[in-house]
């Protein structure tokens, strides 16, 4: 009788990066850093968003 396999899962990218709720287009992504926390919660942006908009993760900034 054939053991039974796991299915392989898509790779992860490379790199220590986070999946999460990007709060500037609305919609999952990898790479995702912490920009701001406020009153409303703690808001993300993906790596492409942060280009756009020019944001700087909290922890990237002096």
């Amino acid at each position: 009788m054939a053991e039974p396999t796991q299915q392989s899962s898509p790779a992860d990218p490379p790199g220590p990066t986070g999946y999460g709720w990007c709060a500037w287009h609305q919609g999952h992504a990898w790479g995702v850093r912490l920009i701001r926390i406020d009153e409303r919660g703690h808001h993300l942006a993906c790596s492409s968003c942060r280009q756009a908009y020019d944001l700087v993760p909290l922890a990237d900034r002096p």
